[in-house]
């Protein structure tokens, strides 16, 4: 990843690319880990495995510009690529680990980043299956009760975020569907099969209704090729405009934390 400059100048970093020098000469007091937040896990047909590490990194690129204009300096860690995916398991491919691996993880960056005097941190997370979902809610709460640093979870999933995003993510239908494909195909449109895609026949059916009924996997809630939603109405167009609401929620999320902190 770049550095990506603000209007006033703030720079957001990709971690992994600095050297230790650099990083013990920034003010970390006043800087932002942001960990782009993923799985490895099957999404339809036309879709590579990473598809949600690839929404997440965008996600955690449009927060980082829009808090290096705050002049909130930011930096974006490696991404977290395994994860609880028990939804997708069944599908060869889809790597899943335990929920507490993850909340331990997390946890454990968490305190990493509170003895190296970092501000926050920030998750932007893609990988919407409810077990992952619970145990980022964990890892942040873990931290709090640990006295670490603030962990910064918007969490996409509760109605007030998900309202702001696209209609097709509100209906519950969008694994590897209009919303995901959308922004896979404005961040690397070779990413995606575009052979398959627009072939692909909408799956109308509502992972958040399966959820709710009690069904743990893809296949049993209706989506036999890993995929719920539209692909073919995809466009790089919705995905840009997309990416935009997620970094700002990003950015809402990160300064709602850094103020309360702070009064």
């Amino acid at each position: 990843m770049e550095r990506i400059t603000g209007s006033d100048g703030a720079r957001a970093r990709a971690l992994a690319t600095m050297t230790w020098e650099e990083v013990r000469d920034l003010d970390r007091a006043r800087a932002v880990a942001i960990l782009p937040v993923g799985a490895i896990e099957a999404h339809g047909p036309h879709l590579p495995l990473s598809t949600d590490v690839v929404i997440s990194e965008a996600m955690a690129r449009a927060g980082a510009e829009r808090l290096a204009a705050d002049g909130v300096e930011t930096v974006v860690l490696p991404p977290l690529v395994y994860t609880a995916a028990p939804f997708a398991a069944e599908f060869p491919g889809t790597l899943s680990v335990r929920p507490e691996t993850v909340t331990a993880l997390v946890v454990d960056l968490a305190r990493a980043l509170t003895a190296q005097g970092w501000r926050a941190l920030a998750l932007a997370n893609a990988h919407l299956d409810p077990t992952h979902v619970g145990a980022l809610r964990a890892a942040a709460s873990e931290a709090s009760h640990a006295g670490l640093l603030p962990v910064v979870f918007p969490d996409i999933t509760r109605r007030r975020l998900a309202e702001r995003l696209t209609e097709e993510f509100r209906s519950g239908a969008c694994h590897a569907g209009q919303y995901e494909t959308s922004i896979v195909l404005s961040v690397d449109a070779s990413l995606v099969r575009e052979e398959l895609r627009g072939a692909l026949p909408p799956v109308a059916a509502s992972l958040t209704d399966a959820i709710r009924a009690g069904l743990g996997t893809f296949t049993a809630a209706g989506g036999e090729r890993a995929y719920f939603g539209d692909p073919a109405a995809a466009s790089a167009e919705e995905g840009a405009r997309t990416t935009e609401v997620l970094g700002a929620l990003l950015e809402e999320a990160v300064i709602g934390a850094l103020e309360s902190g702070e009064s």
